[in-house]
């Protein structure tokens, strides 16, 4: 393992991130402040309780969820796609560093950036709304196998992506709608019998049922469904990355 190779290419991602605070740090956070603001303050306040919880707090995991899972995408993605499009990709590529490295480089860095954020916005949800977490272990566990994810989520269209427009088109059309209709903003059991079924194919339901259960002890699924379907998904993304770095592909042409 060429440890060195590892911390070069996380230290230059993480570097990345302190040169643009405001897109990566600020941004993101000040949209999920607004959600609160509208959703947990203004609203919320005329809601009623879901499973004896706030409407406020309810909502709080899946807004964490949502920055979680687009700025896992968006790091990583990003993170390779400009060595792919400045051509630099080939550097990496012929250095004494391998494929594992590459990837444990560029995900770690992502996933890093991401647990960052989603611990400020947790710190920043308490301004708006009071809440406890019952199972922090559990919650941090949650949150970094979920950027590790989506992070290698994230690795593979930036790979596949040839233009700045499709690294967006994942994220805002797919990933945004699957985590809106995934519980954010509402329990599924509140759902009508057919629309619960059909929420159950939406893989983003999993993983913030699994996230809230850790803060209130309570889920639309059990805690050991949501888990094994985040490891299910996490081992599929390694084995796309595996295949891409085996045949080349977008990397060398």
């Amino acid at each position: 393992m060429n440890l060195y190779g590892v911390r070069a290419i996380y230290k230059f991602e993480m570097a990345r991130m302190r040169r643009t605070l405001m897109q990566s740090v600020a941004s993101p956070v000040i949209s999920t402040s607004l959600y609160f603001v509208v959703f947990g303050s203004a609203i919320g306040s005329r809601m009623g309780d879901i499973d004896n919880i706030s409407y406020g707090a309810y909502i709080i995991p899946g807004l964490v969820m949502l920055s979680l899972l687009m700025q896992s995408i968006s790091n990583a993605s990003f993170g390779i796609y400009m060595p792919k499009f400045s051509g630099t990709i080939y550097e990496v590529l012929s250095a004494p560093v391998s494929y594992v490295e590459v990837v444990l480089g560029y995900v770690g860095a992502a996933a890093t950036k991401s647990v960052i954020l989603g611990i400020i916005i947790l710190i920043t949800a308490k301004l708006f709304v009071d809440y406890d977490v019952l199972h922090p272990f559990w919650m941090f566990a949650f949150l970094v196998l979920t950027a590790i994810t989506f992070s290698l989520f994230g690795f593979i269209i930036g790979i596949w992506a040839d233009g700045f427009e499709k690294l967006q088109i994942v994220p805002l059309m797919i990933v945004t709608p699957l985590v809106f209709l995934g519980g954010t903003f509402y329990s599924i059991d509140m759902l009508p019998e057919v629309w619960q079924t059909i929420s159950l194919f939406n893989p983003v339901v999993y993983l913030i049922s699994g996230f809230r259960w850790a803060f209130y002890g309570v889920s639309d699924v059990h805690v050991g469904i949501s888990v094994g379907m985040t490891l299910l998904f996490l081992t599929a993304c390694m084995v796309a990355v595996w295949w891409i770095f085996k045949t080349g592909y977008r990397l060398r042409s």
